[in-house]
């Protein structure tokens, strides 16, 4: 069992940066891949970035590439998506998820743990 927390949403303006936090316990975390969504109203869950267990091997949405970064502490049992540039289309909640895996899966239905999520909202 892995459960997830995150933290770290909030509103900004356009062009400001965010950085997002999953705290998780569970003793299978380290040898999780995680994995970070968003869904805003209306909109279908859509994929952010995702990184191994080791932290070596990131995946990024076209969409958020360049400018969000996902990066992970397994000391600390933390993953972290931090998010420079800002737009408005980026407002959603942001969810992280987790599964024992040595892939970084890009598709939410392959994840078996997930968290609450947290509002990001970016006014422009």
């Amino acid at each position: 069992q892995v459960q997830l927390v995150e933290s770290g949403g909030g509103l900004v303006q356009a062009g400001d940066s965010l950085r997002l936090s999953c705290a998780a316990s569970g003793r299978t975390f380290s040898s999780s891949a995680v994995g970070w969504f968003r869904q805003s109203p209306g909109k279908e869950r859509e994929f952010v970035a995702a990184i191994n267990w080791a932290g070596t091997t990131p995946r990024y949405a076209d969409s958020v590439r360049w400018r969000f970064t996902i990066s992970r502490d397994n000391a600390k049992n933390t993953v972290y998506l931090q998010m420079n540039n800002l737009k408005p289309e980026d407002t959603a909640v942001y969810a992280c998820a987790a599964k024992a895996t040595i892939r970084e899966p890009t598709s939410a239905e392959e994840y078996d743990y997930w968290g609450q999520g947290t509002q990001v909202t970016v006014s422009s």
